[in-house]
């Protein structure tokens, strides 16, 4: 292999020069400009910037577009920071020739690149200024402003008396209508994984002049509402402060009302912990001395996680579909079943073993009562942390059709019912923050009925009498939707409820997670089963820090590492998680 010359500096190791940083992950947000103080190791920030949003235009003016965002993954930089936070364009003055309103700041960390700020709402005088995000199209026709690629999108149109929307980071400015001005464009939630806030919303455009007819709602992520076409300035047409929001249009005639100022920008640093590479001896060494090379002994760490119970069996003799497995959360963003808000992190202490639990699912029907049988209900999962234990609930089993009036039976997610020439049987009740209840079926005329099993996002569908007659099968009734995570990287749907009843031919996996008819729930999703079919085993997902060193047993588990550096530790199985400690 190759050498370098004997003396060379870097102790004969060949490879691309490399900086540590220790900067413990730190996260400082800044609303307004100044310095961020590093810490004494770092030398390597992520930074995300979103520049101010653009004013709104008066004299039916269009909405201001949301500022720009852009994120800077790595940027050299130690000691002291400088931010510069954009302000918000001002609205404009109906007294003033244009009319358009002023497009935004940039937002600024030093050594990363500056978002675009919004720009300004277009009037009757003037087009819409482009920008992250584009102003809306002032009545007149002039043309909208247009948005910058991968930091927002193009303002609303109008060929009317109102304004259009300005653009949004999530989406396009509204289009006014003959007489509502367009709204604005949505903002993102996705702009920084820093932050789960919504930012850079598009600003409402106005409301069609002579009139009382309202102006465009404000885009989430902190857009203006746009003023009423009688000419009076609405409260709430200013964008948001510190949301890159666009400000809201304003109106004319029979008065002119000022645009809306647009929302102030924002910037949120991370001070990274960084050690990867080729090194040299020397420079390990040297940075170690200098207590400036990155420790991963962090003690005590939180985590994220997902831990999905066993989903329940469907009933038999036309069934009610079995409920998924109890749904608990707290990755940012997202959320647990029936409803349920993301949880708190776990707390993690390092050279701790903790126990997991794999809730298998329902294994198919109770012995007895015969020929009614109820679908065995899914095991509980368990993330057995002693500081904050998580135990989702196993899913509800299906309810027994044929001849019989059974309601679906309660678990993390409710099973469905089924009902024969009788009265309303309703489904299983799901666990409060897990799951929903399962579906309510009612039958006459000698026809069965019978519900989908409740999901983790949703309550599985009611059947209505005559969904299966006593000669031919007819389709089933869908389980509840499942909830998607991205706690893997990427969003997977799991913890559908499984669809009630019986058909000759099984329909296919529904969009959300759900079961089929006759199909088993898929193995580690939690779902509940189809009509007679099993329910799936469950799953516990743990996302750690970058710096953290994961070890799972058995094998039969896995650890993988996201380009973010986090880890996910998946347990398919039973097994053991490990927070290991080194230097």
């Amino acid at each position: 292999m190759p050498r370098n010359k004997v003396g060379s500096s870097n102790g004969g190791v060949i490879g691309k020069t490399n900086k540590t940083s220790f900067g413990k992950d730190k996260i400082t947000t800044k609303t307004s400009s100044g310095n961020i103080t590093a810490q004494p190791g770092t030398r390597i920030v992520q930074a995300t910037t979103v520049a101010g949003g653009g004013g709104g235009a008066s004299r039916g003016g269009g909405g201001g577009g949301g500022g720009g965002g852009i994120v800077c993954e790595e940027i050299n930089a130690s000691g002291t920071i400088a931010v510069v936070i954009g302000a918000g364009g001002a609205g404009a003055d109906p007294n003033v020739s244009d009319y358009r309103g002023a497009s935004g700041n940039v937002t600024t960390v030093a050594g990363c690149s500056s978002a675009i700020a919004g720009g300004g709402g277009g009037s009757s005088e003037a087009i819409g200024f482009p920008g992250g995000s584009g102003g809306g199209e002032g009545r007149g026709c002039n043309g909208i402003g247009n948005g910058t690629a991968g930091q927002g999108n193009n303002g609303g149109t109008t060929c009317s008396q109102a304004g259009g929307g300005g653009g949004g980071a999530g989406a396009v400015g509204g289009n006014a209508s003959s007489c509502q001005g367009g709204a604005g464009g949505a903002g993102s939630n996705s702009i920084s994984s820093l932050s789960c806030t919504t930012f850079s919303g598009g600003g409402g455009g106005s409301g069609k002049m002579f009139t009382s007819n309202s102006g465009g709602s404000g885009g989430s992520g902190g857009g203006g509402t746009g003023s009423p076409g009688n000419g009076s300035f609405n409260p709430n047409a200013n964008g948001t402060a510190n949301t890159g929001g666009g400000g809201g249009g304003g109106s004319y005639a029979p008065g002119c009302a000022d645009g809306g100022q647009g929302g102030s920008g924002i910037a949120i640093v991370k001070e990274l912990n960084k050690a990867s590479g080729v090194w040299s001896m020397q420079s390990q060494f040297a940075a170690k001395s200098c207590g400036t090379w990155p420790s991963v002994a962090l003690s005590p760490f939180s985590a994220q996680f997902l831990v999905i119970a066993g989903g329940g069996a469907g009933g038999s003799n036309g069934p009610g579909g079995g409920g998924a497995g109890g749904y608990r959360s707290s990755v940012a963003c997202e959320s647990s079943g029936g409803g349920g808000s993301a949880e708190s992190l776990s707390p993690i202490t390092v050279d701790t073993t903790y126990s997991i639990t794999i809730g298998a699912g329902g294994s198919g029907q109770t012995p007895s009562p015969t020929p009614r049988q109820y679908g065995i209900p899914g095991s509980n999962s368990v993330f057995a942390n002693p500081a904050a234990p998580i135990t989702s609930t196993g899913g509800g089993g299906g309810a027994a059709g044929g001849d019989g009036q059974t309601p679906g039976r309660p678990g993390g997610s409710g099973g469905g019912g089924a009902a024969y020439n009788g009265p309303t049987q309703p489904g299983g009740s799901g666990t409060s923050n897990q799951g929903y209840a399962g579906g309510s079926a009612s039958s006459s005329g000698g026809q069965l009925s019978a519900a989908g099993g409740g999901g983790a996002g949703a309550v599985g569908a009611n059947a209505s009498p005559g969904a299966h007659s006593s000669v031919t099968p007819g389709p089933g009734y869908s389980g509840g939707a499942g909830l998607a995570s991205s706690i893997t990287g990427s969003p997977v749907f799991r913890a559908g409820g499984g669809s009630g009843g019986y058909s000759p031919t099984p329909s296919a996996v529904g969009p959300a997670g759900q079961t089929a008819i006759d199909q088993n729930g898929a193995a580690n999703s939690g779902s509940g089963g189809g009509g007679a079919g099993q329910g799936g085993s469950g799953v516990v997902i743990i996302k750690s820090p970058a710096d953290s060193d994961i070890t799972v047993a058995p094998g039969t588990n896995s650890v993988s590492t996201l380009p973010s550096g986090e880890k996910v530790a998946t347990f398919t199985v039973s097994g053991t998680y490990t927070a290991n400690k080194f230097a």
